[in-house]
């Protein structure tokens, strides 16, 4: 019944091109997401990366070396597409792997050809960077990431 009467409002009330008002989190974060995402993605495309792909290598950087399991934490990332994105980072040659401390585990660090594509694509996500900074300002922008930061805890947590 309540999703009936919210279609019948998005359909009687709603311009063509416009974003309906969502009554759920998730779908507002989704949505967000997929935005920013389109930026960032828009970007980073003109150095041959995505923004997934791009963070899986900074972190990469960051770190030096993680197994699978800590960067699917780190990300709250399944490990069905994680395991598909470093797949694909590894075919690139941007990431080397070798065994963990056991047969199962996998470690992985980026390659010279990693290292370049990181520099490479860092002047794309400053651009991104720059224009969601720009467009929202900075007190909005500090807003933004205590929110997000609180609802990433609460999730954790829930």
């Amino acid at each position: 019944m309540y999703i009936h009467l919210i279609v019948m409002t998005i359909h009687d009330d709603h311009p063509p091109n416009a974003l309906f008002a969502l009554p759920c989190a998730c779908q507002n974060l989704r949505r967000a997401t997929r935005l920013v995402t389109r930026i960032y993605d828009q970007e980073l495309r003109k150095a041959g990366i995505e923004i997934t792909q791009f963070g899986l290598l900074t972190a990469l950087a960051i770190v030096g070396e993680a197994n699978q399991k800590a960067l699917s934490a780190g990300f709250a990332m399944d490990s069905t597409t994680l395991t598909r994105t470093l797949a694909l980072l590894r075919k690139q040659g941007w990431i080397h792997v070798r065994p963990g401390k056991d047969k199962r585990e996998r470690v992985f660090r980026l390659t010279e050809a990693g290292k370049r594509q990181v520099a490479a694509a860092q002047q794309r996500w400053q651009a991104a960077e720059h224009r969601l900074r720009k467009t929202l300002g900075p007190v909005d922008w500090k807003q933004m990431q205590a929110t997000v930061a609180r609802v990433t805890s609460a999730a954790t947590e829930a």
